[in-house]
């Protein structure tokens, strides 16, 4: 057991739920509001730059965007969030929380602006423009990953630590919907304001000179939520674990919580002093003691991060290729531009209310009571039987009769992924690991995921698109692609469950106490076992 904890953060473990964490929530959660907007609004526009720069003079079809360059605008955000997550989750433990918070928001304002703005007279030049930006705005994206989770864990108390974490990603789901929601209005006032056709001879009569306005009010607005947030951010004070494990400044993290507790909490220096010279505060990322202490715990989260995105970011990015897939978005030649983008954000608000936000907050009703580890494997279960009940019978759903049905099966998917591992792999690594590494290891595992994700958003979008060239006789793709690659997802989720058996269970425990900060020797974290269906440690 730890053998001793600094008053100020057993004040912090046993503090009441009160204002400064519900500001503390907000205040992290509006930067994954962004996030998930800026990440996920791009999928609803794909088509409308397709129809816009690739749209041929005189052709009776609206172009589409090319399998390559329609990979790159969906994926190049998510190169750009591995690289930000890496950078900015070791800088978080070099430089402090709350020193590089602010920047991961400037750069989201700015990128989001300039994606916005892309200009130039080539296709080429457009997409080139859009994508160089996007990397940047991913690269943004992604220090607010570890940095968010990391001080949501270090300021919340131990019995619903858990709860305000995820609260903090639920609002991820929220960024979604709002991009739904948003598209839809920005839609529905230009097909008011500028109709046109739905169908001519010459695809172009269709597709009115103001359309291209479309998609850049929609990528600009995510810059809004991110300029809101930032001067509340730089309000924050730097966590206390962080003060005082990692910078030894007991004076500071003992006034910092003293006004955010409304209590007067002593600075224990020599306390501190004693603590950090302690073995278990002394060990590096890539020394043996780190390995042999934490090894398994980071294969754990990183490899079921790195599975879940790969299902994740194809269900999300590429939910507008499903969907016309089935026949429930009609082909692109019976709808005007903005028609089109209406009615895929229209499917897109609908699957986020019904199924993507449900499922995050249902994960912050329950973690603190059933837990991390059998959220995770419940979600990562219930995903691999709904992407097999969709994907080996896809051609009786992809019967317009059967459209209903398919969607709810998809979007049960989706429910039992924030259900589940979507939102547990974000809150675990940001509670089990050394408060001097502990936004390195989350930015590790972060950045392990969207490698999955740039596998789905490249590799599974491009096989899909290649492989549904053909029609059918009612004019729907056959959807071999889109078949086998949820049967490939439906696969990777049950490795994903496999991996799961690495990850421990850090419920209603002191962050010290799972890392072992404050003893020589680490106790054994608690290793999930099923024992009246509830997790339980050995």
């Amino acid at each position: 057991m730890v053998k001793e904890q600094l008053e100020v953060l057993k004040a912090l473990d046993v503090a009441k739920t009160q204002l400064y964490h519900f500001t503390a929530i907000l205040i992290a959660g509006m930067g994954f509001f962004t996030d998930a907007y800026d990440l996920f609004c791009i999928s609803l526009v794909t088509k409308l730059l397709g129809r816009i720069y690739y749209t041929v003079e005189g052709a009776s079809k609206p172009g589409s965007l090319p399998p390559n360059v329609a990979a790159a605008v969906n994926g190049v955000a998510l190169v750009g969030t591995l690289a930000g997550q890496l950078f900015f989750g070791w800088l978080g433990d070099r430089m402090g929380r709350k020193r590089v918070y602010g920047l991961t928001l400037l750069i989201m304002v700015l990128c989001s602006v300039a994606s916005g703005l892309s200009l130039g007279n080539q296709p080429k030049a457009v997409m080139a423009t859009l994508c160089f930006f996007r990397f940047w705005l991913g690269f943004g994206i992604g220090g607010d990953y570890p940095l968010s989770a990391t001080i949501m864990s270090e300021y919340a108390n131990k019995k619903t630590r858990g709860a305000f974490i995820a609260a903090v990603f639920a609002m991820q789901g929220t960024g979604i919907l709002a991009g739904g929601i948003f598209s839809l209005v920005v839609a529905a006032i230009f097909e008011k304001i500028f109709p046109a056709p739905a169908y001519a001879v010459d695809a172009k009569a269709s597709l009115p000179p103001e359309a291209d306005y479309i998609w850049r009010i929609i990528v600009i607005f995510g810059a809004v939520p991110a300029v809101l947030t930032y001067y509340w951010r730089m309000k924050m004070p730097e966590t206390a674990r962080y003060t005082a494990l990692v910078e030894k400044n007991a004076a500071r993290a003992a006034a910092d919580m003293s006004k955010v507790l409304n209590q007067e909490l002593k600075a224990e220096t020599d306390m501190v002093e004693r603590l950090t010279m302690e073995p278990s505060n002394s060990f590096g990322l890539f020394s043996k003691e780190f390995l042999k202490r934490h090894g398994l715990h980071l294969l754990g989260t990183t490899s079921t991060w790195f599975l879940l995105d790969i299902a994740f970011y194809s269900q999300n990015l590429f939910q507008k290729d499903i969907f016309t897939a089935i026949g429930w978005i009609p082909p692109a030649q019976t709808m005007s531009a903005s028609g089109e983008v209406f009615k895929i954000a229209r499917a897109q608000t609908l699957i986020a209310l019904c199924s993507t936000v449900p499922g995050y907050w249902f994960t912050v009703a329950f973690i603190d009571i059933i837990g991390r580890w059998a959220i995770q494997m419940m979600g990562f279960f219930f995903m691999t039987v709904f992407m097999f009940a969709i994907a080996f019978p896809y051609n009786y759903w992809s019967q317009k009769e059967n459209r209903i049905g398919f969607v709810i099966m998809y979007a049960l998917t989706f429910f039992f992924a924030n259900f589940g591992p979507n939102s547990t792999t974000f809150i675990v690594p940001a509670e089990i690991f050394p408060a001097r590494l502990r936004s390195t290891c989350h930015g590790i595992s972060a950045a392990s995921g969207k490698a999955g994700a740039i596998i789905g958003a490249f590799g599974f979008l491009y096989a899909a698109q290649n492989q549904d060239r053909t029609k059918t006789d009612h004019g729907y793709p056959p959807g071999i692609g889109v078949k086998n690659s949820l049967i490939m997802l439906g696969v990777i989720n049950f490795v994903g469950m496999l991996f799961t058996f690495l990850v421990p269970e850090p419920k209603g425990r002191s962050l010290e106490e799972i890392s072992g900060e404050n003893d020589g020797d680490v106790d054994e974290i608690p290793k999930p076992q099923q024992g009246n269906n509830r997790t339980v440690p050995v």
